[in-house]
């Protein structure tokens, strides 16, 4: 799989390494070269400074080729922004963001894009550990719980 990544965080330096060690293609957009180093030696993950919501910077890390992109930035404007980019422009497969806002992500996964949310995702996780509940799928503790509220 060729894998595209925008934000190189501890979350996708870490879904970076974990996929280079798999055996795929991976490529981190990264706009501060220091970030790079959380991504450590002997991974063999390709990197492109700049923007990933930079044409420019996109085609030049691969995105026309890519089966995937993943875009983990701080911002949850610009992961939903470079992931409508990489959805609707460039046509990738599969695209997912990191998005902190429960309510924000609920909207983008109705146009289509796969929204992670980490608080939600953590708290589910942890539910079912304290309940000695099996984890199910993601969408399980991806959502919003009935009462709508964070």
């Amino acid at each position: 799989m060729k894998l595209l990544i925008f934000g190189c965080g501890r979350t996708g330096a870490a879904l970076a390494r974990q996929m280079a060690k798999r055996g795929h293609e991976v490529t981190m957009i990264e706009q501060d070269s220091r970030a790079l180093d959380r991504l450590g030696e002997g991974f063999g993950v390709k990197t492109v400074i700049g923007d990933g919501l930079n044409e420019d910077v996109l085609e030049r890390a691969g995105i026309s080729e890519a089966d995937a992109f993943i875009t983990t930035t701080r911002g949850d404007n610009t992961n939903l922004m470079a992931a409508q980019i990489a959805q609707k422009r460039y046509n990738v497969a599969k695209v997912c963001a990191k998005v902190n806002d429960p309510q924000r992500a609920a909207e983008y996964k109705k146009l289509g894009v796969m929204c992670i949310t980490p608080n939600l995702l953590t708290a589910g996780m942890m539910r079912n550990w304290l309940l000695d509940e099996a984890y199910g799928p993601i969408d399980e503790f991806n959502d919003l719980d009935e009462e709508g509220a964070i």
